[in-house]
């Protein structure tokens, strides 16, 4: 039995997979806001109980919204900043008593699409996240590329090209560099360039939900946004070459990306024929955590 547990910023979900992936048990509780200790007991509490329901122990992988530092083992680059400088891992195996396996949330994305979801048989499937941040995995052979700095597959902090149709104002980004991806991309991102195009204040669903209602602005917005996804992404392809592109996140939901992608895309990838195919994901909301019990796979 493999245990995937999707720590998130305000949910902590645990999930239960037998050896052929059918799912055993699901389970959720609130995220302890801001207390790490209280949230090791809360993990610890979600195994526990998982494990005397079923009655067999499992294994554990665990999803993060950061990565492990390659220097100390402590946790970076997380936006539950609890976790930041916390040795994770170690503390974690400690209070469960067994090896454990971490992984960042959009690789533990990327693996369970890639393992049974929609990039299953594909060799290389890269998974994107577009939510609130900006985040991508990549799964080739069935395993995880976690890269020689734990940062593979991070493509929302490399900057978003400018054209000359589309000269982008430089914009700061949390991370302290200017113009990334995911200043543009993300959902705050969409909801940003929509306020400053047209004034108006709508959240990125909201502006979703209005395009298909017609409105003409948040049309316009959405268009903005798949031509802008369609460069960044052309940038990973050119570098990555994969089969599927996964997409992932709350804008995942927006069907005009699955139909317009390609064509966006293919300008700027270096080819003259772009087979690389977008794809909404199988697994949807579950794929965090099934992907940190397949780390076990």
């Amino acid at each position: 039995m493999r245990l995937g547990i999707d720590l998130g910023g305000t949910k902590i979900e645990i999930a239960a997979l037998a050896t052929d992936g059918s799912e055993l048990l699901r389970q959720r509780i609130a995220t302890p806001q801001g207390d790490y200790p209280a949230t090791l007991q809360a993990i610890a509490g979600l195994v526990a109980r998982a494990e005397s329901q079923l009655g067999q122990r499992g294994s554990v992988g665990i999803g993060i919204p950061g990565a492990e530092s390659l220097v100390d083992g402590r946790i970076k680059n997380a936006n539950s900043t609890c976790l930041i400088g916390r040795p994770l891992r170690t503390d974690l195996e400690q209070l469960l008593q067994r090896d454990i396996r971490l992984a960042n949330d959009a690789n533990c994305f990327a693996l369970s699409e890639a393992v049974d979801g929609a990039g299953r048989g594909a060799r290389c499937v890269f998974g994107v996240i577009l939510g609130t941040g900006v985040g991508g995995g990549i799964v080739i052979d069935g395993r995880v590329l976690v890269g020689a700095n734990a940062i593979a597959g991070e493509w929302g902090h490399n900057p978003l090209a400018p054209t000359s149709d589309d000269p982008l104002p430089t914009l700061p980004c949390y991370c302290g560099r200017q113009g990334c991806v995911e200043t543009w991309l993300s959902g705050p991102g969409l909801a940003a360039d929509h306020r400053r195009v047209t004034g108006s204040e709508f959240s990125a669903e909201a502006i979703a939900t209005r395009a298909d209602a017609g409105d003409p602005d948040c049309q316009a917005t959405l268009g903005r946004h798949a031509r802008r996804l369609g460069r960044a992404l052309a940038a990973v392809i050119n570098l990555l070459d994969p089969e599927v592109i996964v997409l992932g996140g709350g804008l995942s939901k927006i069907e005009r990306l699955y139909r317009e992608l390609p064509e966006y895309c293919a300008p700027h990838v270096f080819s003259d024929e772009v087979r690389t195919r977008f794809v909404p994901p199988v697994h949807g909301d579950s794929s965090g955590v099934r992907g940190a019990a397949w780390l076990w796979n």
